[in-house]
Formats: structure tokens, C-alpha cells, sequence
């Protein structure tokens, strides 16, 4: 199989559909199947309607299966309206169970019984298996698609077994070793056991040392393990040791992106509207509670400038400075916040500790504020023919501005944390809002005791 060149994609999506509107077969499978799986997907993608049905005639259900595998959920959702019963249960019986256990729960299939009640009976028990578990958790994401090893059984007869049944494993870097329990008693590499004699058995090979996951454990936590000890796949456990499955590393990828958007709709407050498939109506719907939200923290703002409004009434030019005190409050506030949220997930506050990320940051803030203050005190004394005690004013507010920005920028989410809620929910614009009034009520407060001096 061979991976296309940017520059042969169009050349052979053009002979590929030269092939279906003749409705040549035979041409369009030694050009399509030659492929490889992921330009299979991309040139299916870019069929019209017509093309993609005529694809589903021209393939079998096994060779389609690999397709739908590559596409996002909205998309299989569009396809699978197009197949017809059979060819769906025919399909199903060559995917991995986990990729069918997660179309039929995020689709919410109404035939679901059904597909399941006709599909192979081995094949459909993997997949209720895993619909039963919890969303987000181990069970929910890992395959049954694996081979597991008999202790007794020697070095020459597992690579005979492999050569009959690896070809429906998810992998077999790994190989995992259980007793007559079904417990999980240890591991092989195919490393291992290629350079090990024909003759020694498997418990004279395996490490007895697994590193594994329970069944319940949370998606993000196996995340976190395979990326700290670089493993291609962790075998889940139940909590008496039995083994149940594994979960490969292109599973964690894929938890890794999934937390990751959730995060970012978190961050800009904007959670559950971020899909570019949903219709202008159901993204209004999503977003609206934290607009309003976040307008009434607007009405805390607005309410700060109204208890200073006989400040601003003398010395008007004070309102020209606000937008900057804010703005650049806010941004500061929400990089600190970026570093907390970043070093939570990652785990690398809990090995730094709390105490010495808001030593950080409040460092950073204040040279920060010094600088600024530096800057804007110069600007302001020059094109506001030399008034320094506007410029002092503003400057000084800016200062403790960014100062105290930065620390809650890094407090906020570290506290959220501590009470089980997850950081990102501490988002921009939250950080932002919280910041505005604070930074209001100190630089007002410095003008109004200044006040005798500016008029």
C-alpha cells in the first residue's frame, strides 16, 4: 500500500472518478485498494453523494470497514444512513468493537438492538461489553482486539499462533501473559520473544513487572501513564487483576485531542459550541448561558465606574486610560492562567509545587508592571505636555494591575483544582472579567486619593 504525494492526490481522485462515472470495477478496485487506508478516507471524503454510494457497490464490507474507521462520527453518521441493514451488520463484524461501542453510544443508533442481535454473536458481546462501562473511563476506550499467552505455551508456538491470529489483533508489540485465572501474570515483547530459543517457554521470557490500569480508571489518567512511560499500549484490569483489554497508544492520541478541545471550549467559554457541524441555532443555545453570565460580571464592572463617576467627572481624560488598564490586566491574567492549566495537566505543579508557580508568576507580573510602568509613564509625559502625575497615576496602576493579574491569573485555577472542579473551567474570559475590576478599583482608588493633586 502506498501513502499518495500531496501533488498525486488530485491526479488519482480525478482517475477514481473517471472509474465510477464508467462504472468500471474492475479498474476502480486496483486503483482505489492500492491505496493506503488513510487516502482511501480522504479520496471517499471528497466523492459527491453519487460517488460515495457508487463506492459502497464497488467495495465489500470488510473493505469498507477501514473507511469508516477513518471517519469523525458526524460523518459516519451521514454514511451510515446510506447503507443498507446487512451491509451495516456485515461492516460492524470487521471493525474493532470499541469503534462500533462508540458509533452506536455518541449516534444513539435507534436499531442499535437490532445490529447488535444480528451481528456475530463473539463480536456483538465485545461490543456490549464495552457500551456498559462509563463514558471517559478505561473500560469505555479499550479494545478486545488482542493476544494473550499461556505461560506453558513456548517461544515457537506463540510465533506460530501470531502468524494465524495477529492479523485481527490491534497489536502485537506487546503481548500479554495470563494463568488459568485469567489474571494478568506478565508481559512479552515481540522483541523478546523473536530473540528468545524456539524451545523456552513464556514464563521463562515475560516480565513479571506490568504496568496496568483498572477498568474504572479516568481516560486522561492511562493518557498521562502511557506518555510518561512511552508504551505503544497498557493492558486495564479489573480490580482482582483479571485482564480485560488493552489501550493502544492511537486510542490515547485520540483522548489526548478530545481533552484538549474540551479544555480549549473551557478556556473561551464556550463549551459544547466549538463543533463546526452545528447549526447556527444549537451553537447561539450553547453559548448564550456564558454570555450572560459573563454580562452580569459586566454589570460588577459597570457598577465600579458609577461609584467613581464624580472622579471621572472632574478629570475626564482618566477614562481614556481605562481600556488600557484592562486590556493589558486581562491579558496578563490569562497567560498566568494558561501556565497553571498547562502545568496541571501535564503534573508538572505537583512535582514543582503550588507555592513556587505563584512565586513565579507574581515575579513575572511584577517585572512585568515595572517595564510597562516605565514605558507608559514615558508616553504619557510626552504626549500629555509633561503631565507626570496623570502619567505616575496610570503608571502605578498598571503596575499593581499586572502584579496582582498575574497571581490570580495562577491562583484561580490551582484553587478550582484543589476543589475537584476541573481548571479550565477557570476560563479567559472569567480570568479576564476578574481582572477588569480589580484593575479598575485600583487605579481608581489611586486617583481619587490623588485627586486634590491632578485638578
Amino acid at each position: 500500500m502506498n501513502k499518495l504525494k500531496n501533488k498525486d492526490r488530485k491526479d488519482y481522485q480525478k482517475l477514481i472518478v473517471k472509474h465510477l462515472s464508467e462504472r468500471n470495477l474492475k479498474a476502480f478496485r486496483e486503483t482505489f485498494l492500492e491505496l493506503h487506508p488513510t487516502d482511501q478516507v480522504e479520496v471517499f471524503q471528497s466523492l459527491e453523494l453519487a460517488g460515495q454510494k457508487q463506492v459502497l457497490l464497488f467495495l465489500s464490507p470488510e473493505e469498507f470497514s477501514d473507511i469508516f474507521q477513518g471517519l469523525d462520527l458526524h460523518e459516519q453518521s451521514e454514511v451510515f444512513n446510506q447503507l443498507g441493514f446487512q451491509y451495516a451488520v456485515a461492516m460492524f463484524n470487521y471493525m474493532p468493537a470499541d469503534d462500533v461501542a462508540d458509533f452506536l453510544l455518541e449516534m444513539e443508533v435507534e436499531n442499535a438492538d437490532d445490529i447488535l442481535q444480528s451481528m456475530d454473536q463473539e463480536e456483538a458481546n465485545k461490543v456490549i461489553e464495552l457500551m456498559a462501562y462509563a463514558p471517559r473511563t478505561a473500560g469505555a476506550i479499550m479494545t478486545k482486539e488482542f493476544i494473550h499467552l499461556s505461560v506453558q505455551s513456548t517461544a515457537n508456538e506463540v510465533i506460530d499462533e501470531l502468524r494465524q491470529t495477529a492479523v485481527d489483533a490491534e497489536t502485537i508489540y506487546y503481548l500479554y501473559v495470563i494463568d488459568e485465572n485469567h489474571h494478568l501474570a506478565g508481559v512479552v515483547s515481540l522483541r523478546d520473544l523473536i530473540i528468545a530459543q524456539p524451545d523456552q517457554t513464556v514464563d521463562e521470557i515475560m516480565s513479571t513487572q506490568v504496568v496496568s490500569v483498572f477498568e474504572n480508571a479516568d481516560q486522561e489518567e492511562v493518557a498521562h501513564l502511557i506518555k510518561e512511560y512511552d508504551f505503544l499500549a497498557v493492558p486495564v484490569v479489573t480490580p482482582d487483576k483479571k485482564l480485560v483489554g488493552i489501550i493502544t497508544v492511537d486510542d490515547v492520541i485520540d483522548v489526548l485531542e478530545e481533552e484538549a478541545a474540551e479544555d480549549f471550549d473551557e478556556f473561551t467559554a464556550s463549551k459544547g459550541a466549538t463543533d463546526v457541524n452545528l447549526t447556527a441555532f444549537t451553537a447561539a443555545k450553547k453559548r448564550a448561558p456564558w454570555i450572560i453570565l459573563l454580562m452580569f460580571f459586566g454589570l460588577i464592572t459597570a457598577n465600579i465606574i458609577g461609584q467613581f463617576e464624580e472622579t471621572l467627572e472632574q478629570i475626564v481624560l482618566l477614562a481614556a486610560f481605562m481600556p488600557l488598564i484592562m486590556g493589558t490586566a486581562g491579558n496578563t491574567g490569562t497567560q498566568s492562567l494558561a501556565v497553571a492549566v498547562r502545568g496541571l495537566a501535564t503534573g508538572s505543579i505537583e512535582k514543582t509545587g503550588v507555592w513556587k508557580i505563584v512565586k513565579r508568576e507574581l515575579g513575572t507580573g511584577t517585572m512585568l508592571g515595572v517595564v510597562c510602568m516605565i514605558v507608559l509613564m514615558g508616553i504619557i509625559s510626552i504626549f500629555y505636555n509633561g503631565n507626570w502625575l496623570l502619567a505616575f497615576i496610570v503608571g502605578v496602576s498598571l503596575f499593581f494591575a499586572l502584579s496582582m493579574a498575574a497571581v490570580i491569573g495562577a491562583m484561580v485555577p490551582l484553587v478550582i483544582n484543589k476543589l475537584k472542579i476541573d481548571p479550565a473551567v477557570a476560563s479567559g474570559p472569567f480570568i479576564t472579567t476578574l481582572n477588569d475590576i480589580l484593575s479598575l478599583l485600583i487605579y481608581f482608588s489611586i486617583a481619587t486619593t490623588l485627586l486634590d493633586q491632578l485638578v
